[in-house]
């Protein structure tokens, strides 16, 4: 059954959301609906429906003739109930072959540092997921995590949930994250005079892919059946090798699904932690996990250095280590319970009548807070403030360049920076003018490394004046019609590789009746309030 959680809404409505009633002890409690389900709710064959989607498939923003269901359910009908390597040539192991997955990167601070979002190769991806959902299996995986989370007092929070009501899941995530992590903290501000904060350096990229049997079948028993290819344990670790071109260290971000793997070993730690924390008759705390972000509360600070000693000597065990510069411990509990970037918006003037001037105050806080969350939200109420605008009384280039360096240090933005360029761009008449524009915002970005993921969004604004504009990134040149190797099919025989047409994640329809300026549905979150989920 699903558990109740508060009703969820936009960080700007969150507030009013809320009820509050008294329990029988007195304590107070947030009540309202059924909006979301753990993905440990779901029966195997709920999650198997639920990894399948191309939203849990590709958990980052692509423009909307990017899709990825009818390519995903072609494959799992193929392998419904067969082995993946009965598809393969001559009993060839995809491991043996480089460049499996397709791999978008993604520059994360407008310099030099950047994440590979990779779309993993689908008949991969399809057969993992199938094995997790076999029922034995995925019952054995479900009991695992409830043994993870037998302490009530260290308590993970970023489980993939799924959406019941009309919100993607993702919005549903960020809203449980708003909820279970930062009201919680703020709440905890009444029990402990503690906060320490930290989390672990390059997590996904540092993962030992042998770890995850441990996390599932305990050290021991994973060491003695190293070879038992039946364990889940072992059949998750064979598929990320799989895929990584026979790796053992890190695992592919980019999917919920290796979110929830990821979980798997984190979850491990929990309950280690647990244990070493009892030994220590440590009893006076309380620990909030949102995937490799740790908060702990405690009211004697030399409990709290204990509790950290303990987690770094956990982490070094799995091959982990936590990050000492982002290792923080403050008094000021609520304070630090919110995120500086949302305190400091707080505190600022936010509205401006002047588009120019309230461009700039959100490059203010672009440039004192990158990537973080203000600046979406705050570039989602401007685009909104302009979407229906037929034209403007000041000047269009500032504001086009004002925008444009805000993507440029905060890639993080791309999509909603992406439909602000869009609208301003089509404000300016004739094609040839448009083109010379994108010219330049071209060129600006190409200073920096690892764009693909900005090229994808920035070829969203040209395709309807501009469709031959050229982009590196092979799945723009695949929506441009040519046909470029997203997925190295070389190991697969003929039966399933001619299934994985790349074509097929391009759909020419959506592309035909698009919108020459990018819509809010192409790139929100959440719904907004003309949404049936308001109404």
């Amino acid at each position: 059954m699903a558990k109740k959680n508060v009703t969820q809404f936009p960080v700007d409505q969150q507030e009013q959301a809320s009820t509050v009633q008294q329990s029988a002890d007195g304590n107070t409690q947030t009540q309202g609906i059924d909006n979301n389900r753990c993905i440990l709710e779901l029966s195997h064959a709920e999650a198997r429906q639920f990894f399948l989607k191309a939203e849990s498939y590709c958990n980052f923003d692509l423009p909307p003739y990017i899709v990825f269901d009818k390519l995903l359910a072609e494959i799992d009908k193929k392998l419904s109930g067969k082995e993946l390597r009965s598809f393969t040539k001559n009993g060839t192991k995809p491991r043996d072959y480089h460049d499996l997955n397709h791999t978008i990167l993604n520059n994360k601070d407008g310099r030099y540092a950047w994440r590979p979002l990779q779309l993993t190769h689908p008949a991969l991806y399809v057969s993992l997921v199938h094995k997790i959902t076999e029922e034995t299996h995925w019952t054995t995986i479900r009991n695992r995590f409830s043994h993870f989370s037998q302490n009530p007092r260290i308590k993970c929070i970023s489980y993939p949930v799924e959406s019941l009501t009309p919100q993607k899941d993702k919005a549903e995530q960020i809203l449980h994250w708003w909820q279970e992590l930062e009201q919680r903290s703020i709440e905890f501000a009444l029990d402990y005079g503690y906060l320490i904060q930290t989390d672990i350096t390059d997590c996904y990229g540092s993962i030992y892919t042998h770890s995850i049997a441990w996390a599932i079948h305990g050290k021991d028993v994973a060491k003695q059946e190293r070879q038992n290819k039946s364990l889940i344990g072992n059949i998750i670790d064979s598929h990320i090798q799989d895929i990584s071109y026979g790796q053992t260290n890190s695992i592919p971000q980019g999917s919920v699904l290796m979110d929830f793997i990821a979980e798997m070993l984190l979850g491990y730690a929990d309950s280690e932690l647990s244990e070493k924390i009892e030994a220590c008759a440590i009893t006076d705390y309380h620990i909030l996990r949102y995937r490799d972000d740790y908060r702990i509360f405690i009211n004697n600070p030399q409990d709290g250095e204990r509790i950290v000693k303990i987690l770094t000597e956990i982490m070094i065990d799995l091959g982990l280590k936590l990050n000492p510069s982002k290792t923080l411990v403050t008094n000021q509990v609520i304070r630090a319970s919110i995120k500086p970037d949302k305190l400091h918006w707080i505190g600022q003037k936010q509205k401006e009548r002047n588009l120019q001037k309230q461009l700039l105050i959100i490059h203010s806080i672009a440039t004192k807070f990158p990537n973080s969350g203000s600046i979406i939200s705050s570039l989602d109420d401007y685009y909104k403030r302009i979407s229906r605008l037929k034209s403007v009384k000041i000047l269009l280039l500032p504001l086009i360049s004002i925008i444009t360096d805000i993507a440029y240090h905060n890639p993080k933005a791309y999509a909603i920076s992406s439909a602000i360029l869009s609208k301003f761009i089509n404000l300016i008449e004739g094609n040839d003018q448009k083109r010379a524009i994108m010219d330049k915002i071209k060129k600006r970005f190409a200073q920096i490394p690892h764009t693909g993921h900005l090229q994808i969004w920035l070829q969203r604004i040209t395709i309807t004046f501009d469709k031959l504009c050229d982009y590196e990134e092979p799945i723009c040149q695949l929506v441009a019609g040519g046909s470029p190797q997203i997925w190295n099919m070389d190991w697969l025989s003929p039966r399933l590789s001619k299934l994985i047409s790349p074509s097929k994640i391009v759909d020419r329809k959506k592309i035909e009746e698009l919108s020459p300026v990018i819509t809010n549905s192409e790139v929100e979150v959440f719904m907004s309030k003309s949404g049936n989920f308001y109404s």
